[in-house]
């Protein structure tokens, strides 16, 4: 079971990893972010990098390692990893490989409300989701080409993981959506009556008085 941490933010976490190869100024972690194409899988601000160091170095976890002048620019302070921090961001990343978190995608909360709405519908608002995905996966495959060419394969994993979680998805999608169109889907004459009646079919009663 993962621990309660001090921080949560994964932006956090990301500072961690990148200070653990070497000192830097918040500006060159902004720059190794980009370079790297991890703005597709960490969801980084990078107006807020400066307070995510901040509240890092208030933690023991960073602490400032030199100051860097090139020509005429200001001061740069340059911040590495503590061993307290090591070993948090050891444990941190381990937790979050290892034990799966309990995680509500706001997709699946629809899901679950499915029958709020008329089959039809919900087959149109599929078609829908299922264009909008289908460029989605498309920009991550681009994303992968212009990665790949320049980054080893170890540095590009999450967004293979994500095109891969986007094509299964993809293909739930148009079975489903097939399975609504030839009615083959358990419960969806009941689904229909309710919506062409506004009367709860008595099955649905039947199973919220199971106990």
């Amino acid at each position: 079971m993962a621990k309660r941490r001090k921080l949560g933010n994964p932006l956090a976490l990301t500072v961690m990893v990148l200070l653990a190869e070497r000192s830097m100024h918040p500006y060159d972690i902004a720059q190794t972010l980009r370079r790297r194409g991890k703005q597709h899988s960490v969801k980084i601000n990078f107006g807020s990098l400066y307070t995510v160091v901040q509240n890092l170095e208030k933690h023991g976890y960073v602490e400032v390692t030199g100051v860097q002048r090139q020509g005429n620019r200001p001061e740069r302070t340059l911040y590495g990893l503590t061993e307290a921090g090591r070993a948090e961001m050891l444990h941190w990343l381990s937790d979050l490989i290892a034990v799966p978190a309990e995680e509500y995608p706001v997709f699946d909360t629809a899901l679950a409300l499915l029958p709020a709405l008329p089959p039809e519908e919900v087959g149109e608002l599929l078609a829908d989701r299922e264009q909008a995905q289908t460029v989605r996966a498309a920009a991550l495959r681009g994303v992968l080409a212009q990665l790949g060419g320049s980054l080893p394969r170890v540095f590009v994993v999450e967004t293979e993981y994500q095109l891969h979680m986007l094509e299964a998805e993809l293909e739930w999608i148009a079975t489903f959506r097939q399975e609504i169109g030839e009615a083959t889907i358990s419960g969806i004459e009941e689904w229909r009556s309710f919506h062409e009646t506004g009367e709860v079919p008595q099955d649905w009663q039947d199973l919220d008085d199971l106990e």
